[in-house]
């Protein structure tokens, strides 16, 4: 028998996140993840997942009925979407102006879909008149896909246009909301969007590891008529509803142990956004990209996406000439306890990601940030 390993405990440190994810947890998220762990089919387990469909219904601003947390992180959620929507042979128009863009191109063909992308630049918003087109020229797609904010450059992309082009072609809409849930406004039942995802550790400041999904009627009934099984049993939305709906004698089936301290988690950090306000929520955050963009170019950074375009919780900035990278963002990291990201993809060594998600879009953060920058870039 091999000896026990000795091993001290794991003390991390108090570090201020402010990259693209995982953001800053509010300590009451925290505190309610360490409340004690109840079965996931105790009763009173089961009405807090009630409510916490509802403060997810609230977030998303919709009132579908499949609406839940997938017991996964949001690629887990993006994965949820396409598995169960698009068949083999099925065409999708994917947008692609980013990492995020691409992965979606990537899921479609997992699936034996047909991927048909329209590609921007890194760090411009998806250009609808493009969708456009490939809508026209490709009458028989049953999907407009794209990512409403994306992570890897920054770009805010029009979601209320982008899902009625897809209604005026007869495509449902697919959407990633990873980074714009509860930091931009989202409104899922207003703009027509028919299957959408998103993260708990961005905006909505809540400990990684779920993903908040809505699907419509519309989504749903394509669902129902899939003429092939879901490749994934433990994505398959049509088992999964019978845990978060009640059967109609009231009973919940069982499909998977959900990750019942992590859910509490979510449904702290949802009550809490609620009891901000979604429509508050997105002004502080609009406010404080705008004393960090002051500050920024004071330090004669600049931005990567047009301030048209630019999302306010994900800055992407150009690394100035001369700097080193990983240098820069070490000392951060040791001298500040302060976290920033590094670029992705085509800005990988040429820009930093800066967050202002959810609880870390703060202005003491902010103040923080902008002095500690201004010290190591000295």
């Amino acid at each position: 028998m091999l000896p026990a390993p000795f091993i001290e405990p794991f003390s991390p440190p108090r570090r201020i996140l402010m990259g693209p994810g995982p953001s800053d947890v509010y300590p009451e998220v925290l505190a309610a993840q360490a409340k004690p762990t109840i079965g996931h089919l105790d009763p009173l387990f089961v009405d807090m997942m009630d409510e916490l469909k509802s403060l997810i219904q609230y977030a998303f601003q919709t009132k579908n009925e499949m609406t839940l947390a997938v017991s996964a992180p949001g690629s887990a959620g993006m994965e949820t979407c396409f598995v169960n929507l698009v068949e083999p042979g099925e065409k999708v128009i994917v947008c692609r102006n980013g990492v995020f863009g691409e992965r979606m191109r990537q899921n479609v063909e997992r699936v034996g879909g047909i991927a048909v992308v329209v590609d921007n630049e890194w760090g411009e918003a998806v250009d609808a008149d493009l969708v456009e087109s490939a809508l026209v020229a490709n009458p028989d797609a049953k999907f407009l896909a794209f990512v409403h904010a994306e992570t890897s450059t920054g770009a805010l992309s029009d979601a209320k246009t982008l899902c009625a082009l897809a209604k005026q072609h007869d495509c449902l809409s697919i959407v990633d909301a990873v980074t714009s849930l509860g930091g931009v406004e989202l409104r899922v039942d207003e703009w027509g969007i028919d299957a959408i995802y998103s993260g708990s550790q961005k905006c909505l400041s809540c400990v990684p590891g779920l993903s908040p999904v809505s699907f419509s009627p519309a989504a749903v009934e394509k669902l129902k008529a899939r003429q092939t099984p879901v490749q994934s049993w433990f994505l398959d939305q049509t088992l999964v509803m019978g845990y978060w709906d009640a059967s109609s004698d009231g009973k919940r089936s069982y499909h998977h142990t959900a990750p019942v301290n992590a859910l509490y988690a979510l449904h702290e950090s949802l009550r809490l956004l609620a009891a901000e306000g979604l429509e508050l929520a997105w002004q502080r955050h609009a406010d404080m990209h705008q004393v960090l963009r002051h500050g920024l170019q004071r330090l004669g950074l600049r931005f990567v996406v047009t301030e048209a375009d630019r999302l306010p919780q994900l800055n992407a900035v150009y690394i100035p000439d001369g700097i080193d990278d990983a240098k820069i963002r070490k000392q951060l990291l040791e001298n500040y306890n302060l976290e920033i990201g590094a670029g992705l993809g085509a800005l990988a060594g040429k820009a930093w990601r800066i967050g202002l998600m959810g609880y870390g879009a703060r202005r003491e953060n902010v103040a923080l940030c902008l002095k500690a920058l201004e010290e190591v870039l000295a």
